[in-house]
């Protein structure tokens, strides 16, 4: 089993002992925050000091949201929230800053680590086990394996989460994925949470996309389909 180096930022103790004793005791690595600027100076002292950062979104000083952000600057590490709140909105600006998952409190520690290993399983490159992958329709261009998408000559940076979907979505073209398809294969089996999820990412996948989003198509009680219909075929 992987050990990852994990920064736990939260400014309630007893939350950082809880995921602490828990990461631990599964033999990952962990360091705490207690609060967003804290996380911000370990990240900027050292970008590949982490493999991973729990980012609590309500704390003094840095929220969450914002510390998250200041680290993307500079770092490319995956990032879960944590938050009592769990409203759609504040969902949708987490993934909009590129946060790989959303976990509600008060949580389960099993789930957590559940989801953590998912989110590392995911990051994990594959570039050395199979041919670089891409493709291309017409203004949209997609480096699959280098996780690169361009729309009209324009590099857009998308959220792990959403790379994963389009890749999933381009690989699959032309065919009709059912919703549960969908997180099963893009979120894996032990996914927790709703379907809202998807459609969040969706609709996050069509606003990065731009003009080119009219290629992914909804299926009215089915899914999505990722469908090139202007005659721009893969080049």
């Amino acid at each position: 089993m992987p050990i990852y180096r994990i920064l736990v930022t939260d400014d309630e103790a007893k939350i950082r002992t809880l995921i602490r004793k828990y990461a631990e005791f599964e033999g990952h690595q962990v360091t705490e925050a207690e609060n967003g600027m804290r996380a911000v100076e370990l990240c900027r002292k050292d970008p590949e000091a982490f493999d991973i950062i729990i980012m609590d979104v309500m704390m003094p000083e840095l929220d969450g949201f914002s510390a998250a952000a200041e680290i993307k600057k500079t770092a490319s590490i995956p990032v879960l929230m944590l938050s009592a709140r769990g409203e759609e909105y504040d969902k949708i600006h987490g993934f909009e800053l590129g946060a790989d998952d959303y976990v509600v409190k008060p949580f389960s520690p099993k789930e957590l680590m559940l989801r953590i290993n998912a989110i590392m399983n995911r990051a994990r490159p594959a570039a050395a086990q199979k041919p670089r992958r891409v493709a291309a329709f017409g203004g949209l261009a997609i480096d699959l394996d280098a996780r690169v998408i361009t729309v009209d000559g324009r590099r857009v940076d998308l959220s792990p989460k959403e790379y994963d979907l389009l890749n999933y979505l381009v690989a699959n073209k032309g065919m009709a994925l059912t919703r549960e398809m969908l997180l099963t294969h893009v979120w894996g089996y032990d996914f927790y949470g709703d379907d809202r999820t998807l459609d969040t990412h969706i609709k996050l996948l069509r606003k990065r996309l731009g003009p080119y989003s009219k290629y992914i198509v909804t299926l009215r009680g089915v899914g999505y389909r990722f469908e090139v219909l202007d005659g721009h075929d893969e080049s």
